[in-house]
């Protein structure tokens, strides 16, 4: 699993500028089964994604996409972490402890 951590690099009004292209790649990712949780920060200065992939080259593959990014508006962190306990609903997601 992974943590994306987005940090607005622009003045809101940049980033509300290209936020239904951000919207509607972050639904074609959930479509996919990539995303899992994402919303903006308080104070809204980014955002955060709580996503799955295969691994951390493809995480930072689609982070690259986002039109956050292209646009200049946006940073991204990517955390990868092991999901050894889940809440029920994110059983399928939990992974042993190596």
């Amino acid at each position: 699993m992974f943590v994306l951590e987005l940090s607005y690099t622009a003045p809101l009004e940049a980033v509300d500028a290209v936020l239904p292209d951000h919207v509607a790649w972050l639904d074609e990712l959930y479509e996919r089964g990539v995303f899992l949780a994402s919303g903006h920060k308080e104070p809204r200065d980014g955002g955060v994604i709580v996503a799955v992939a295969g691994d951390r080259a493809r995480m930072e593959e689609i982070a690259a996409g986002d039109p956050f990014v292209r646009a200049g508006v946006c940073e991204y962190r990517v955390t990868e972490f092991v999901a050894t306990k889940t809440a029920p609903a994110l059983e399928a997601y939990r992974e042993s402890a190596s």
